[in-house]
């Protein structure tokens, strides 16, 4: 929850120093949900190597605040920060399971504006993982974090001046040592534009 208020009070500060005509030139924060699934094969966790082959489908929830810049009246650049929360997600194959507690996400988007309404975008960055492992032969059971990039596209569209609806998919890769862990989102959002 401390993360929550920061990013908010971050949020806020860039708001009061700035006022602009332009939904997608400024700060904004916002809501996301939607699908998530990751996939994985002989992944690197907390509790070490695994030979696990699973995938496991969940639902998602979380926050994001950004800050786009427009270069000319049809190019945007941006950056976002995000947590996400999935609901329920873990998955594996009832001797080793891997649950995952949160996603924090960092990256950059360039997007066009096919009119003044419309964003079309693509999006990459960094993201981290924190999720537990269960092993239960063993018994152990650890947390810890998987690092990854994350690449995605995506279309935002102004409903009014300050709010925008988007809709966006995103791959990531969370692998570490041999192993694979992978991530696929469908992600809709809401935003606030300063």
């Amino acid at each position: 929850m401390k993360t929550i208020a920061i990013v908010a009070a971050a949020a806020v500060a860039l708001a009061a120093t700035s006022a602009h005509a332009d939904t997608f030139s400024g700060p904004s924060v916002g809501v996301q949900g939607g699908w998530e699934q990751n996939s994985v094969n002989d992944p690197t966790t907390g509790v070490g190597a695994t030979s696990l082959h699973a995938k496991g489908d969940t639902g998602t929830l979380g926050i994001f605040a950004g800050y786009d810049y427009k270069l000319t009246p049809h190019a945007v650049i941006g950056a976002q920060a995000e947590l996400n929360f999935p609901i329920s997600a873990h998955f594996g194959d009832g001797n080793t399971t891997i649950d995952p507690k949160r996603s924090i996400d960092l990256s950059l988007r360039a997007g066009y504006l096919v009119d003044t309404k419309t964003l079309l975008y693509v999006r990459g960055g960094y993201s981290n993982v924190r999720a537990g492992t269960s092993v239960a032969t063993v018994p152990v059971y650890a947390s810890g974090s998987q690092n990854g990039w994350l690449l995605g596209a995506g279309v935002e569209r102004a409903v009014t001046k300050n709010i925008t609806g988007r809709l966006e998919y995103r791959y990531t890769d969370l692998s570490e040592g041999a192993g694979k862990w992978n991530r696929n989102q469908v992600l809709a959002g809401v935003a606030y534009h300063f």
